[in-house]
Order: structure tokens, then sequence, then C-alpha cells
């Protein structure tokens, strides 16, 4: 398949020509230069054939962060077989944009120029200019008004062999995901519940009093549904965590190599970027998501990136949350582990930069987190360093162990017999005199296991008793990693 490099200086509309080619609006797109920063790519059909489009971050100088997004381009552009070298119709020629022209075509790659924002007929003057790059692979357009590219398609189209065209039958996948602009900032952290501008709260169990109903756990739309195996094999993975804890240089290494920019200014990832791999029998995907800040600090762009972080959650089957071994855990970490919980994710707790930690009594580490994350406390830790590589090797396979886990079906026999089991040890509390009896259990879904419970009077089932049967399933069974849920219900009820 053949891969098409979009490149060029800072601002002259890459993400934007990449949104139009791929009919989505993926890739962020501002006034503000060097939104793009890492290589996002996704597959496109043209003409009825399939390529790869590459959106790249802009060519230019300055601090370590923008050397790093371009030396990142420039490979990307060295790795593709189709380059479209986006400028700025605007403005007249650059001596700066000349020479990266130059030094991309002499590799003898198909290339052509794209003069953008030529908005208006008026306007086709400024083409003339252009014509001093020496290429007849011109084309002046206006991605914003959507003006003159088919011409541009076609001749992308040429440079793709007809070994790419896709049969009748056949269907392109292709990431969907929804606009983000009508989204409100507010609506950030519409799952948790906040004290004040610092503070976070979550639901403890000392102050669940009185009996909890099954729509305190459960909405209303959720019904009971035939378990399905379907996309079993397919593990798809946030990487979550505030700024700077290192989320970028642990894809780098699970992937063994230089996929995303890495640098110390804080919140240097602000598109989401994916990735998926082969493991074993296993399809793995990645998703390196912007950090997180508190909601007073986020500035411009980076909001419309935070909404993405909490889409590829939704999206999600499994987070690993990112902390910094090198540093105090923070009131924002357990906010951000706090969206796992509500997604109802499988989770690897992931503290990274072991090797520079200072912290000797690994064992006093491990007791400090399980009681900031108590909500996470099925989730495993593992203590790595993405930047030396040191034990992310044992990531994969501890992925694939709680994938299973997170899929995993238990009979509707072995279900009732833990169940019954407890039952003896301790029996229902009664409520108002009335009798609570549990006829059967059986799971209904995974991924997470969701477990109904199905009795004479569902809001009898105490919240106290929800977790001590949790604790009994996890008990007899291997939940490792994955949240369990239970769902109250009466006889015949759907």
């Amino acid at each position: 398949m053949k891969k098409i490099a979009i490149v060029g200086r800072p601002n002259v509309g890459k993400s934007s020509l990449f949104n139009r080619l791929v009919k989505n609006r993926d890739a962020i797109t501002s006034e503000q230069a060097g939104t793009t920063r890492d290589v996002k790519r996704r597959h496109f059909v043209v003409n009825n054939k399939e390529a790869l489009l590459l959106d790249t971050g802009g060519l230019d100088k300055g601090c370590e962060l923008f050397d790093k997004i371009k030396e990142m381009s420039l490979r990307a552009a060295y790795a593709a077989d189709i380059i479209l070298y986006m400028v700025d119709g605007k403005s007249i020629p650059e001596d700066e944009d000349k020479k990266f022209f130059y030094e991309l075509q002499a590799m003898g790659k198909d290339m052509a120029l794209v003069v953008n924002k030529i908005d208006n007929d008026k306007m086709k003057e400024n083409l003339w200019d252009y014509y001093e790059f020496g290429t007849d692979a011109i084309f002046g357009i206006s991605v914003a008004h959507n003006r003159n590219t088919v011409e541009l398609l076609d001749w992308i189209a040429d440079k793709i062999p007809e070994e790419d065209t896709i049969k009748e039958e056949e269907e392109v996948v292709e990431v969907i995901r929804e606009s983000v602009s009508e989204v409100d900032d507010e609506e950030f952290f519409k799952n948790t519940r906040d004290e004040d501008d610092d503070g976070f709260t979550y639901w403890d169990d000392d102050e669940m009093d009185g009996v909890i109903t099954d729509d305190s756990i459960f909405g209303d739309n959720d019904r009971i549904k035939e378990f399905d195996e379907e996309d079993i094999n397919h593990i798809k993975i946030a990487i979550i965590g505030r700024t700077n804890v290192g989320k970028s240089s642990l894809l780098n290494a699970l992937l063994g190599e230089e996929r995303c920019v890495v640098s110390s200014v804080a919140g240097t990832t602000i598109d989401p970027i994916d990735e998926t791999v082969q493991y074993k029998d296993k399809q793995i995907t990645f998703v390196d998501t912007a950090g997180l800040r508190r909601r007073g600090r986020i500035l411009g762009i980076e909001k419309y990136a935070l909404m993405r972080t909490t889409e590829m959650l939704e999206n999600s089957n499994m987070a690993l949350v990112v902390l910094d071994a090198s540093q105090p855990f923070l009131d924002l970490d357990e906010k951000i582990a706090g969206l796992v919980d509500s997604n109802r994710l499988a989770c690897i707790i992931v503290l990274n930069k072991w090797d520079i930690s200072k912290r000797e009594d690994h064992d006093k580490i491990i007791v400090e987190i399980r009681d900031r994350f108590k909500f996470l406390s099925y989730a495993p830790i593992l203590t790595l360093s993405a930047l030396t590589h040191q034990r992310v090797d044992k990531l994969h396979d501890m992925i694939l162990e709680i994938n299973e886990n997170y899929s995993q079906r238990i009979s509707t026999s072995k279900v009732n017999e833990v169940i019954e089991r407890a039952l003896r040890r301790h029996t229902l509390p009664s409520v108002s005199g009335q009798v609570i009896r549990i006829y059967y259990a059986t799971q209904y879904e995974t991924r997470p296991p969701k477990i109904a419970i199905i009795m004479n009077k569902p809001s009898g089932l105490h919240f106290t008793y929800r977790r001590y049967l949790t604790n009994k399933m996890r008990e007899a069974f291997n939940f490792t990693g994955t949240p369990l849920l239970f769902k109250a219900k009466k006889k015949g009820e759907k």
C-alpha cells in the first residue's frame, strides 16, 4: 500500500487537508502554529484506490520540541512513496520552503506542490510565484472552501497502482470519531463530582448509607443482552496520565520504535496517536493520549485534545494509568484514574520512571497507591522505566492475561455455586421485615464481566453485600485487572 505524506511548514493547512481526504475531523486543527506534533496515520480512498495518509508536524526550527517535530516529520516524508508539500498561497514563497522542497525532491519520489488558501479566482495570480519551485505538479487549492481539489485527487490516484484498487466486496477500515466542535468544556469531567477546583470526591464505601438501588450502578438504558464474543481478539488500550509522566515514551518503548515526539515540555502530545501491533494471536491498539491537567490550567486547543482523550477512553477496553514514580502522587492522579473507573475499563497501573525514583521502599509505595486508588483495587501495579525499557517487556503478556479476565465467560452453574456459598456464610439482611431472596445469578455480558442477580426485591441488595459478593467472585475466579459488575433484577424482567 502506498504511503502519502503531507508535509510543510507550520500553519499551512496540512491537518485540514488530511481531514478533508479521510472525510472526517480526525486531526485537531487550529490557527496556532505547531498544533500537529506527532505523525497521524489513516487509511483513505481516492478514486476507488486505497492508500495510507500521513499527517505530519510543521517543518520548523527553534526549541528542542520543534526540532524533534521536524525530525519526525522528515522521517515520515523519507519513508513515504508520495509527498504532498504544502505552502501558504497567501504569502510569497519562502526560501525555507524551497530548501525543504528541493531536499525532498532529490529523493526521486512522486511529489506535488500544493498551494493552499487560494480561496477565490483573484488569488490564482499568486500561483505564478510558486512556479519558480521548478515543478509541473503544482495545485492551487482551498481546503477551507473545498476549491479545485479534484485535479489534485486525480493526480494522487494516478500515482497509486491498480493493484491497490478496492474490490466491491471489500471494505476499508477507517477510525471514525465524532466531531468535538460542539462539546462543552464543562462536560469534560461529567462523570466526576468536584468539591472545589483542586479537590475531587469519589463514591466511598462509607458514604453509601442505606439501600443502593439497581439504577445507582447501571443506567436505565442498561438491559440484559446475550453474551457476545465479538472483537475479543482486538484489545484497544488508552495510555493516560497527567502531563510529563512518560506516556509517549512508554508507547515508543512498547512499539520498539520512535513513534511519538518525546520532550521535556509538558503537554507535548496534543492529538491522540494510535498504533496497532500484532502480539501472539491478538491485535493490540495503543493510544497515546494528551496529558491531563487541572481544569483551571487548560488553555486554547488543549481543551479539544482533552475531549479527544475522554472519547478514546469511551472506545477503549483497557487503560494504562501512568504515574510518575520520581514525584509525589497528586490529587489529579486520582481524578484521572477515576475516568478509568467511570468507563468500566480493565486497567494496569504503570509506575514509570522507576530508574530515577528516590523511593527505595517498594512495598511502601504500593501501599500508598492502594490507599489512594481504592476504586482500582483490582488493577495490578507494574514498576518500570520507559526510558531504559526496564520491565516494559512484561506489559505485553500482562495485557493478554487481563484481556482474558476482562473477556471471560463463567458458566451459570459455577456462578451460582459461589453465590450459594456466599449466602450460606452471610445471609442477606431483611428490609423493613421483608425477607430478601436471591433465586439465581448468571453472567450476561463480558468486557467487563456483568452478572445479573435475579431476586424478589432488587432494591434490597445493599451496596455492602454487593461488595461482599464481588470479593467472593474474585476469590473463586481470576478477575485481576478487570472490574466486576452486578445487576439486580426481578424474575421476568428484561
